[in-house]
């Protein structure tokens, strides 16, 4: 009887060391919000950016995808910034101060939110480096890319431009 109780309350205890279960999000939902610090400094909250269109990309310099997709995406942050469509990287190193320099380093010209924690990699539950969710001006969820391949910048671009004319 006893090892039976030990045996349970080591496994519940298992289960809540891990924390909450999270659904991956899947497009029409509300993208679940957070607040992250900015590797420039102070902090930045999805919900204060309501009213713009959102790419939101999950990376880690240690992703080889990642790098090749930096380029394309300053390029579709200078292009789209006035039409009130905004690029957030969410960097997921262990290290923020190595996220930070690999930022300056690979020369991202949008905001760098450091989530050393992973705290908002768990709640999006995207499965893939890269990952790409774009958000609309309500703060739903219109489309998810897992992963990077060539060409996927094309995508993203027809994508914004429809949601930058909602």
């Amino acid at each position: 009887m006893l090892r039976r109780t030990l045996i349970t309350a080591t496994a519940l205890l298992t289960v809540l060391a891990a924390g909450p279960a999270f659904a991956a999000v899947q497009p029409q939902q509300p993208a679940p919000d957070f607040t992250l610090k900015r590797a420039e400094g102070g902090n930045l909250r999805l919900a204060e950016q309501r009213g713009q269109v959102v790419l939101i990309n999950f990376w880690a310099s240690w992703c080889g995808p990642c790098r090749v997709e930096m380029p394309h995406l300053n390029k579709l942050h200078d292009k789209y910034k006035s039409g009130g469509f905004m690029v957030l990287g969410v960097n997921i190193d262990d290290d923020p101060r190595h996220g930070a320099a690999t930022a300056a380093r690979w020369g991202i010209r949008f905001p760098v939110l450091l989530d050393a924690e992973k705290s908002v990699t768990r709640t999006y539950d995207l499965g893939a480096m890269p990952s790409t969710v774009l958000v609309d001006r309500d703060g739903r969820i219109r489309y998810l890319h897992r992963g990077y391949r060539d060409g996927l910048e094309a995508e993203y671009e027809k994508q914004i431009r429809e949601l930058v004319k909602e």
